[in-house]
């Protein structure tokens, strides 16, 4: 076997040697070293010389198998379930623990009342104190979700069961653990009955049913940016509320969970459908993009924003908020921008419901939750760890 250096393998390809080093960090060409000097076998640099240059995947293409959600043709799918059908007629609490299981009863059988510990969550509620009054939900589940995690010893435990029951009590804690706003009371029952009173004052009526929903609707997206944090955090065994707090940070980003808030207060600078108009062209003038328009998944509509659009109207036919939610929409249509989103239909939910702010980013959050642990318990069963290889670009390694 004919060993090169590295100059002389760079050559043979034609190309620069940080194009070479980035040849062997993709796998595209293997090097050997003995600790002083790289080298590299002629015959496999003349086959790849021959082949040509290897064409560059797309740079956010990772590629995951996973047997949880599959986007076809527009439409999200559940274990092969169509959500849009699902948002409307099964509760949140059914579709977690199908995302969980895959067993085709926990879509039908009675959903019990999640829980969370009295003291427990007590106690995160008390680790709060200090922080503003006006702290944004989403930035309190960290404190509450790490307050969880040390009050219970079997965290480590990740057999599917014990990663079900660390579900259910994240889910109930990031609910209980949140404030109840002032003027409002306390109400039990489901998930979304129970997180309804911690974002809105508002007595529950037809929109709770949308939030409902609206949580079937966003309970897992595939891999997502937040699941794909979460993914890696459990291909290392980081126990589950640790690959929650993996999702909860990357969904706080502006580009991700975050964009919600940025539809939320466009709508409140819109106000009413005759300032649609204005306000979008204000942004544009300001070189701004629209917040709620566009996804990178889908060329089209997002079917999800869809779907929770239509139950919006029949829920608040004729509302206000709504409506200049619809004229914004129809600005953007007429101005040929991306199609709206499901952050905007969100962000119309929450004004709808007289929400705090930031609403819709803790909607996401906990309907995410059941996503991620889904996700985590599929990266617990595998024996490997998930490591992306980087292209790298920077100066060629000296020997």
């Amino acid at each position: 076997m004919e060993e090169i250096d590295a100059a002389e393998a760079a050559r043979r390809l034609g190309v620069k040697p940080a194009t070479l080093y980035a040849y062997v960090s993709r796998g595209v060409l293997r090097r050997r070293s003995d600790g002083r000097r790289s080298t590299f076998d002629a015959a496999e640099v003349e086959l790849l010389a021959r082949r040509g240059r290897p064409r560059r995947a797309p740079e956010t293409e990772l590629v995951v198998e996973s047997g949880i959600t599959a986007l076809v043709g527009g439409r999200p799918y559940y274990r092969g379930h169509d959500v849009l059908a699902l948002a409307g007629a099964a509760r949140y609490e059914q579709v977690a623990a199908w995302l969980w299981t895959g067993e085709p009863e926990a879509l039908t059988d009675p959903v019990q009342r999640w829980q969370v510990a009295p003291d427990a969550a007590a106690a995160a509620r008390d680790a709060q104190r200090g922080l503003p009054d006006d702290l944004l939900p989403l930035d309190r589940m960290p404190v509450i979700v790490t307050v969880l995690a040390g009050l219970d010893p079997l965290r480590f435990q990740l057999d599917p069961p014990a990663v079900v029951a660390a579900g259910q009590t994240i889910v109930a804690g990031l609910v209980e653990g949140l404030p109840i706003p002032e003027g409002g009371s306390r109400l039990d029952g489901s998930v979304a009955r129970r997180l309804w009173c911690r974002l809105t004052t508002r007595p529950p009526d037809g929109l709770l049913d949308v939030l409902e929903a609206t949580m079937v609707l966003l309970a897992d997206h595939e891999l997502a940016a937040s699941t794909l944090a979460a993914r890696v955090a459990a291909s290392v065994r980081a126990d589950p509320y640790a690959v929650v707090l993996a999702g909860l940070g990357v969904l706080s980003g502006p580009l991700h969970g975050g964009a919600s808030l940025s539809a939320e207060r466009m709508l409140d600078e819109v106000r009413e459908p005759s300032r649609a108009a204005r306000v979008i062209a204000d942004r544009l003038r300001r070189g701004e993009r629209i917040p709620g328009l566009g996804h990178r998944v889908y060329p089209g509509a997002d079917r999800r924003g869809v779907r929770l659009m239509e139950l919006l109207r029949e829920a608040v036919p004729g509302d206000e908020r709504l409506a200049a939610a619809e004229a914004v929409i129809a600005e953007a249509g007429r101005r040929k921008l991306p199609a709206p989103n499901a952050d905007l239909a969100v962000a119309c939910l929450a004004r709808a419901a007289d929400m705090v702010p930031g609403a819709g980013a803790a909607i996401a959050a906990v309907a995410r939750t059941a996503g991620w642990l889904a996700h985590g318990m599929e990266e617990y069963a595998r024996d490997r760890i998930l490591r992306p290889r980087a292209v790298y670009t920077g100066p060629p390694p000296r020997s």
